[in-house]
């Protein structure tokens, strides 16, 4: 049903999660640096929260403002956290003698695992390898290639979002503690590194196309240096490359800067035959 009641008890429907979860996309429309995502997040779970309040306009005031408290979180995993805040909230409302700020408590507890994770798998392996095959198309002069790109970078972003706020409002709380106690949550992080450095290391060798056509001969045998390099290392130059650049924004040195000096470098290099592509 469209509106099957999740809680009988506030009455909070499937609609009122349905709301959250397109709400949740505004997390960072007004992003600042005071109070990061919390408007935002505090504008996706109002729903539920004026359902739980319904009779009681103080007590709606003061959830208001426990969410309008610092916030920051990768935004794909961030409904899980609303899942459990909403849980949480009519936890306060049934239990006067509940501490309240144990709410914003867990939630700056999970802020710091699940953006590990969100940053590791959305930003370190979904956008790549979405990005990847996007160029990839792109490349044979498909005009479907920017879709494809966004079509496989949202699939898993959406089915996140949603089952993420289902799962956190459900037993959320549960399933993060039992990760944490037995340590399952650092293996994960770790494996998840592991598989986002090894994507990278893929989009490298298969986007980036630098090669040295530079040669010469020595007792009438000609010597290519790019067969060398091959068997020194394959792609041995555009790993170079792309270690020289991350090297230099890790010195902070201005992106328009390193473009320049790309360009201008490439273009020595190329005219002189030292590199091509």
């Amino acid at each position: 049903m469209n509106n099957q009641v999740i809680s009988e008890k506030n009455n909070i429907t499937k609609k009122d999660f349905r709301k959250t979860f397109w709400r949740s996309f505004t997390l960072l429309n007004s992003f600042n640096y005071e109070r990061m995502e919390a408007l935002g997040y505090m504008f996706s779970i109002m729903p539920e929260l004026k359902k739980i309040y319904k009779d009681d306009p103080e007590g709606l005031k003061q959830a208001y403002h426990r969410h309008m408290e610092a916030f920051n979180m990768t935004i794909a995993p961030a409904p899980f956290v609303m899942g459990i805040s909403v849980a949480m909230e009519e936890q306060a409302k049934e239990d006067p003698n509940m501490d309240r700020s144990s709410i914003n408590a867990v939630k700056v507890a999970l802020m710091g695992p699940l953006s590990g994770i969100g940053d590791t798998f959305f930003w370190g392996i979904f956008r790549i390898i979405a990005c990847s095959i996007g160029v990839s198309f792109a490349k044979q002069g498909n005009i479907l290639a920017p879709l494809i790109m966004l079509i496989l970078f949202n699939i898993p972003t959406f089915l996140t979002r949603w089952y993420g706020l289902k799962i956190g409002y459900a037993q959320g709380s549960k399933i993060l503690s039992d990760l944490q106690e037995s340590g399952k949550m650092q293996l994960f992080t770790y494996c998840a590194g592991i598989v986002g450095v090894m994507a990278i290391g893929c989009m490298i060798a298969s986007q980036i196309n630098i090669t040295s056509p530079l040669h010469f001969s020595i007792a009438g045998q000609k010597v290519v240096i790019q067969t060398y390099l091959n068997q020194i290392m394959p792609k041995l130059l555009p790993l170079l490359t792309t270690l020289g650049i991350f090297w230099a924004i890790k010195k902070q040195i201005k992106v328009t800067k390193i473009i320049t000096f790309i360009v201008v470098i490439g273009f020595i290099l190329g005219v002189f035959g030292i590199i091509g592509g």
